[in-house]
């Protein structure tokens, strides 16, 4: 005889975003073990904004002006320590991004904000609310990161392009 193990919704749902989590931080932790490239910087933001497709959905739907504030609030709480810490290092000719706590630290602080929140929120707004607005903060903290990443990225490959250009020469 088989037993179901029955969860309520909200454990199902904060095991869910933290096994995410964690996937997010072996992934980061991994990436840093291979080369840089543009496509490798860009492509995170482009895969995320499909997630914008969340409000054709009525139920999602708030004032413009917090998905505005949320916005601001992931680029300028979350974004601005992780371009002040994201750091790259020529390996061998090879640019790799280093190793940086802060984006462990960033994504753990996001994870607990939105779960010590979520109880609060949701008498406020609805789930599907909630969930857009922390996606827009996410947004606003992961595509300014990744423009000042492509735009250090650019700025290092051009000084790597011009000393091995140099030296040739």
């Amino acid at each position: 005889m088989t037993h179901a193990i029955s969860l309520h919704p909200q454990i199902a749902f904060t095991l869910g975003v933290a096994t995410m989590a964690l996937m997010v931080i072996i992934l980061r932790i991994r990436a840093t073990k291979r080369p840089v490239t543009p496509k490798g910087i860009i492509m995170p933001p482009l895969g995320m904004s499909t997630g914008f497709l969340m409000f054709l959905h009525p139920s999602t739907h708030f004032p413009v002006w917090w998905g505005l504030i949320a916005f601001l609030a992931g680029a300028v709480f979350l974004a601005t320590p992780l371009i002040w810490t994201s750091r790259f290092e020529v390996v061998n000719g090879e640019i790799y991004l280093k190793r940086s706590l802060s984006f462990v630290v960033i994504l753990l602080v996001l994870l607990s904000v939105r779960l010590l929140l979520h109880g609060y929120v949701e008498q406020y707004i609805s789930i599907p609310q909630t969930a857009g607005l922390f996606f827009t903060l996410a947004f606003g903290m992961i595509l300014p990161w990744r423009a000042g990443m492509y735009l250090r990225y650019r700025r290092l490959r051009r000084s790597l392009a011009a000393s091995a250009g140099a030296e040739q020469g």
